[in-house]
């Protein structure tokens, strides 16, 4: 597990939602919290791409349905947790 990645998750969920960091579990899903909407979920997109150094797939962004589900998704760009 590496903590400095799940560091770079959490800050991204952060800096783009503009929530408490002890928010940001597994269990988070898009649209459970008023924070985390359509428009902010581009602005997590980003976040992500940019603390990863990365570019996700469309269909990778329209699966990001929750923090484990971005872990897994991405896994598959070699980012391990």
């Amino acid at each position: 597990m590496s903590t400095d990645n799940i560091e770079k998750l959490v800050g991204a969920f952060v800096e783009a939602l503009q929530i408490e960091p002890i928010t940001v579990t597994d269990e988070l899903q898009y649209n459970t919290i008023k924070e985390w909407d359509s428009v902010a979920h581009m602005t997590l997109v980003a976040a992500l791409e940019e603390a990863f150094d990365i570019m996700l797939d469309t269909d990778d962004i329209i699966d990001m349905s929750s923090v484990a589900k971005a872990k897994e998704i991405l896994g598959r760009y070699d980012v391990n947790f």
